[in-house]
């Protein structure tokens, strides 16, 4: 499938007639021939894989980008393109939290002084326990009320308040702070904290303390299942069948602060790059601030939780960042300590472990960890 292949002219061309008024447009470039780009090549040709592929990696302000296959007709995988980044928008909200401390929030606010009686059985519950996920809180995507309603309409939208009250009446599943388990209804409820400390909306503190400092002008949190243009198509994979697209088969808003942003592989970059040494900057001196657990789902390498942020310990060195996956889409994010080297990973289907061909996920934990490599021992 020769065809599907994108090598650094095509990638050049698209990003001069796309992306005239954009100044990194120039700095792009790839290597068609390394082991990276065959690995995802291979990935998008075999039986069960993703349609397309981007990855983008940056090292101390050179970017290169890698893709294959389609990102929808005839539309190539490119930096600017949108697609739902999942859970790796509860990056976005630790990071929030990061630039609230000392302005009315702490990682000690619990919800009962922030938000009480929005989750009875959790007012003890700390915002540093609801970013680690280790609050106790059931997962509300788990409640069978909240299934029934999204299967009922997927394109219906959900307040957040609705998303804490399909699990307001439920008890704590363990004592805060003893264990970790992933859950959705802590970065609801962390979002609910920080816009009561701020007095603004999380939509407005997404704008005004992220999107418009960090210059991610493709970057949004929409409330209806209807993508912004241009963007990369999501699909659903079956062996045997064509892929199915469902980029806007479901309203993100019933993910919101746990999984709803839109944004681009070069968005992302930016973000990574102050989000990674911002988090460890906060957390640092924090008593077991890093403890075992995987981000959903796994990257590469050993993971271990932190607070909105994950470790990745991989045979070529340590990054941080965060996973996720969204019907139609996997990602991976992560940079350096000092954030200098990123990697920015998208395939246009939710093929995870437990879910789609093992074969495939496996395959795309081991290119994720190959663009690792490429990003912290890549040419400099």
């Amino acid at each position: 499938m020769g065809g599907r292949r994108i090598f650094f002219a095509t990638v050049l061309v698209a990003l001069a007639c796309l992306l005239p008024a954009s100044p990194a447009a120039a700095k792009f470039r790839t290597a068609p021939t390394s082991p990276l780009q065959r690995q995802i090549e291979a990935i998008v040709d075999s039986k069960g894989g993703p349609p397309g592929i981007a990855v983008l990696i940056s090292r101390a302000g050179h970017k290169e980008f890698f893709g294959a296959g389609t990102a929808g007709g005839k539309l190539l995988p490119r930096p600017d393109l949108r697609f739902r980044i999942a859970s790796v928008s509860k990056g976005f909200n630790a990071y929030l939290a990061a630039k609230l401390l000392g302005r009315g929030l702490t990682f000690d606010t619990t919800l009962g002084s922030s938000i009480p009686g929005t989750l009875p059985a959790a007012e003890a519950v700390t915002l540093r326990e609801l970013l680690q996920h280790t609050s106790g809180l059931a997962d509300y995507i788990k409640a069978p009320a909240f299934v029934e309603q999204l299967t009922a309409d997927l394109s219906g939208y959900f307040s957040p308040t609705e998303l804490t009250g399909f699990v307001r009446e439920a008890p704590l599943e363990f004592t805060p702070g003893s264990k970790y388990q992933y859950s959705d209804t802590d970065n609801i409820a962390a979002a609910l904290i920080e816009e009561k400390a701020s007095g603004m909306s999380y939509q407005q503190l997404l704008s005004k303390l992220v999107f418009k400092p960090l210059g991610m002008s493709y970057s949004s949190l929409p409330v209806t299942a209807k993508m912004p243009r241009p963007f990369f198509h999501g699909y659903d994979v079956e062996p045997g069948k064509k892929p199915e697209d469902v980029s806007e088969l479901l309203n993100p808003a019933g993910a919101w602060a746990s999984g709803g942003i839109v944004s681009t592989p070069l968005d992302l970059s930016y973000f990574v790059r102050s989000y990674v040494p911002t988090m460890l900057r906060a957390t640092a001196g924090l008593e077991g601030r890093f403890r075992p657990g995987s981000s959903s789902p796994p990257g590469p390498g050993k993971n271990s939780a932190g607070l909105g942020i994950f470790r990745y310990r991989t045979g070529c060195g340590t990054v941080y960042g965060h996973t996720g996956s969204f019907p139609g889409y996997r990602v991976f994010l992560a940079a350096s300590a000092d954030g200098k080297r990123s990697v920015v990973f998208v395939a246009s289907a939710q093929i995870v472990p437990g879910s789609g061909d093992p074969k495939v996920a496996a395959a795309i934990t081991r290119a994720q960890r190959l663009a690792v490599c490429r990003a912290l021992r890549g040419p400099r």
